[in-house]
């Protein structure tokens, strides 16, 4: 995969996640849920776009662990949501499948940076 797709896939999950956002109930009980969707998908995003200009490798790692960490995040309320909610079943789905990928993603290059200090 090059580096500029992953880009791109992180800024499209912070996309999607955010139409899904959009979509849902305007409730006090679905926007705690949604105010965190928005802030840690599109998290997901931002610091692996500082990843790509990191100082050393452990800028790098130290980087992609704040990914790591906003894309577990991600799939939390995903799940959540898919809990809570009987509309957007798939999209929800889809959704905590890609940061479940995007998670994977990023375990590995942690470990391959790891194994390259």
């Amino acid at each position: 995969m090059r580096k500029n797709d992953l880009k791109d896939r992180t800024k499209k999950f912070a996309v999607d996640c955010w139409t899904l956002c959009s979509k849902l109930p305007k409730t006090r009980e679905y926007n705690a849920y949604v105010n965190q969707l928005i802030k840690c998908s599109s998290s997901v995003g931002a610091n692996y776009r500082a990843s790509q200009r990191a100082k050393s490798t452990k800028d790098f790692i130290n980087k992609l662990k704040i990914v790591e960490e906003e894309a577990d995040e991600s799939a939390y309320f995903l799940e959540l949501l898919g809990i809570v909610s009987e509309k957007y079943p798939e999209e929800i789905l889809r959704l905590r499948k890609e940061s479940e990928e995007l998670l994977a993603i990023m375990v590995s290059s942690i470990n391959t940076a790891r194994k390259n200090i």
